[in-house]
């Protein structure tokens, strides 16, 4: 009954716990290394859905403010 009381938000409000730096320089090494891989396939594979809408939009005639 006593757990049922107890607001479990209380226990994410306690001060965290340093990561180690080994630890931590991995994981933005990983994060930087999944970045470069997404950012390398965006420049290889472009934007083919922005290709293909440029390619089949037709162009409006200009009108002509002069007459």
């Amino acid at each position: 009954m006593l757990d049922q009381d107890k607001n479990p938000f209380k226990r994410l409000q306690k001060d965290l716990k340093d990561v180690p730096p080994a630890l931590r320089g991995r994981v933005m090494n990983d994060v930087a290394v999944a970045k470069l891989a997404m950012e390398m396939a965006t420049l290889f594979t472009g934007n083919y859905a922005a290709v293909i809408e440029g390619i089949l939009e037709t162009s409006k005639p200009k009108k002509n403010n002069n007459q």
